[in-house]
């Protein structure tokens, strides 16, 4: 069939359609219409005249028509801003005396586009965006960007993170994970980095959930043990596993505050690790040697197969055999657990999926303006995910499994006394 049903096929109607689209951006012009003006002015129009459809069905009555079954009565606009990619639509939306009506399409932003919005404009109307800060405040949509309006965004934000942050840890955390990303914050006239750190866990009931998260000026053991104290301070307990690369100040943290709890050296960073001490050439081979320690079934073979694994490789990589039999305690710390869990505590790789969300908010922001915008745009991401973690239909390890795990002899979280 032809183009439209007539006789003219899609090539003979592409240069019809161009000259049509041609003839309407001229006559546009020459009657001085922005052509962004036109099309936000047309989609205001439509979605006015469907929403007014919309609350006569819901009322049961056209305006000003009296009927015996209708539910409720209108009672004027309201001004509504509607952010999309042609602009900000102003709106005048319906509203009713009983009742709310909120269509679709205005329902709140998603926290973590919220939290991006906010830093972005913060940044924008401070005068430290980046040198896309323009395109990015046009491609989201925003114009006529204000203090006043960053302020509202920024302080319902604010609200939601830090009584996130502060939540009552209510359940025990056998395992826990911890592990830290760098962002770029301004200070001053100074861009300097800043550490955001993070713990999440798995609860006895075995569901996961994001335990807490701050920003320090590094990663050194003054911020790690502050930080999981705070922990500590707001119910952690419980702690049998701590999973997190060897950065020696995270070490000592764990050491001074979770005495009791036993720490799993991620076995990805320390495969990394061992494999820098071994010529690129053989790095393979390396790398598949040293895999077959986390294998055997038991504590037993491992301890064989670790003795096996250091004697081959002593001879020529002695600087490899040495970090591996130096680590061999922190690198089977998992073994202690049943072995339906080995797989994801004995390693970070469970915080890898919440490093890249929050990567992927930090990456376009680029640099943030202040301390506060960090942890807005951090915490609006975990906490989508924390909420998408605890509806989730499966749990992370079964309760069959978590019921294996042995009663601890002691509290393994003892806060010594600040000094």
């Amino acid at each position: 069939m032809g183009f439209l049903g007539g006789g003219l096929t899609h090539a003979e109607a592409g240069p019809l359609v161009a000259a049509t689209r041609s003839t309407r951006q001229d006559w546009l012009h020459k009657a001085g219409i922005d052509q962004t003006r036109f099309l936000q002015d047309s989609l205001a129009g439509l979605l006015q005249q469907l929403r007014e459809a919309d609350v006569s069905t819901q009322i049961g009555a056209e305006r000003h028509e009296r009927t015996a079954d209708r539910t409720t009565r209108r009672n004027g606009y309201r001004e509504r801003a509607w952010d999309t990619r042609l602009g900000t639509v102003p709106l005048a939306m319906p509203k009713l005396r009983h009742g709310t009506d909120s269509p679709p399409f205005l329902e709140p932003r998603r926290r973590r586009e919220q939290a991006l919005s906010a830093v972005i404009q913060e940044a924008y109307v401070l005068g430290v965006s980046t040198r896309t800060g323009d395109d990015l405040v046009r491609a989201l949509g925003m114009t006529g960007v204000s203090k006043s309006e960053v302020s509202r965004i920024c302080e319902a934000l604010e609200t939601r993170v830090e009584a996130f942050r502060a939540r009552r840890l209510e359940t025990t955390s056998p395992y826990v994970w911890l592990d830290a990303q760098y962002v770029k914050v301004r200070e001053g006239d100074r861009v300097v980095r800043r550490a955001g750190v993070v713990a999440t866990g798995v609860r006895a009931d075995g569901d996961r959930e994001v335990l807490g998260l701050d920003v320090g000026l590094s990663e050194d053991a003054a911020v790690w043990t502050t930080f999981l104290r705070s922990l500590v301070a707001r119910g952690l307990q419980g702690g049998r596993l701590v999973s997190s690369d060897a950065h020696e100040g995270l070490r000592q943290a764990i050491q001074t505050v979770m005495q009791g709890a036993s720490w799993q050296r991620c076995r990805v960073h320390f495969l990394r690790n061992v494999l820098r001490q071994v010529p690129k050439a053989a790095q393979a081979m390396g790398a598949a040697l040293v895999r077959t320690v986390f294998v055997p079934p038991d504590r037993r073979a491992a301890d064989a197969q670790l003795a096996q694994v250091a004697t081959l490789l002593r001879d020529r990589y002695p600087k490899a055999a040495e970090l591996l039999e130096t680590a061999a305690e922190d690198i089977r710390a998992f073994m202690q657990a049943p072995p339906e869990h080995w797989r994801q505590i004995s390693s970070t790789n469970p915080l890898e999926r919440l490093n890249k969300e929050i990567g992927r908010g930090t990456d376009v922001v680029g640099i943030f303006p202040n301390r506060a915008a960090v942890l807005r745009l951090v915490g609006a991401v975990l906490l989508e995910q924390h909420d998408a973690g605890m509806a989730a239909p499966r749990r992370y390890f079964r309760l069959e499994s978590m019921a294996k795990l042995k009663p601890a002899s002691a509290s393994v979280l003892e806060v010594p006394p600040a000094l």
